[in-house]
């Protein structure tokens, strides 16, 4: 399996980034796409990079947030064949709210609608296909943690805080062991670990990918998850986007070198 990152909020020689992440993965003569950032950037990365969006088999949306849903417009316009799976729960309604201001921040007004023929809503352990899975939360509820980050959801009127009922991870059988992408991570790269080994019982934990949400967080706060995240068990880290540069500091400070940064137009392979 390898993975190329077309966009991250680390720019990288001639790979401009921006804030949000996209992820091309090749898994077993499939092509996957997870997230499109926050714009159409992620289509010219990969021709630099030498990547045919055309080509792409599957796209998965890792939650319902404008930072990795504005380019999926793009793709559609770009890759005329591929579905778009979305977590069931999914939809355009996710803001920031503090006291009487609110603010924006879920995928595009209008997206789910006009490109309805193409996008598949998914629940439960979905298997995309043999060695790949979409895996939701688990918990009961996450919606104290959208409140900690004043994230909502409205929904017929009324607001509610969000309890990332939209966000899943995509995980990969390696034979190194299983592979996570999440890529914000916001109930808990810790969490989302535990929830990934649950579901294969027995199974060996390699990686996880993404952002951690943690680029508002104090060290202290950063020490306790790297804590957390290390009685997980797991073998590798590549973390960015909304990971934050000081977090990362300290999560490499941590765990060593374990931990790596993404950027776009990083290449992993296991």
């Amino acid at each position: 399996m390898k993975a190329t990152v077309l966009v991250d909020n680390i720019a990288y020689e001639k790979i401009p980034g921006e804030w949000g992440l996209s992820i091309y993965i090749e898994y077993d003569k499939h092509q996957i796409l997870l997230d499109t950032g926050a714009s159409g950037l992620f289509i010219k990365n990969a021709e630099k990079l030498g990547i045919d969006i055309k080509k792409i088999d599957f796209a998965v949306l890792s939650h319902a947030h404008f930072d990795h849903a504005n380019g999926m417009e793009d793709f559609f316009f770009t890759n005329l064949k591929a579905k778009f799976y979305l977590r069931e729960g999914s939809a355009e309604n996710n803001y920031i709210r503090r006291w009487f201001f609110s603010k924006y921040i879920g995928i595009k007004k209008k997206t789910l609608k006009t490109f309805a023929n193409r996008i598949v809503y998914v629940e439960g352990d979905y298997e995309l296909i043999p060695g790949v899975y979409l895996i939701p939360h688990k918990n009961v509820d996450l919606s104290w943690i959208g409140k900690r980050h004043n994230m909502y959801r409205k929904e017929k009127g009324r607001w509610k805080a969000d309890d990332f009922s939209h966000e899943q991870s995509l995980v990969f059988r390696t034979d190194q062991g299983l592979v996570i992408f999440n890529s914000c991570s916001h109930g808990g790269a810790d969490q989302i670990i535990r929830e990934v080994s649950e579901t294969f019982p027995g199974e060996k934990l390699y990686a996880i990918i993404g952002g951690f949400h943690t680029y508002q967080e104090k060290k202290q706060e950063i020490q306790a998850l790297s804590e957390r995240i290390r009685n997980t068990g797991i073998e590798k880290i590549y973390t960015g986007h909304c990971t934050g540069k000081g977090s990362l500091h300290v999560l490499q400070e941590e765990l060593g070198d374990i931990v790596n940064g993404l950027h776009s137009g990083l290449e992993m392979e296991f």
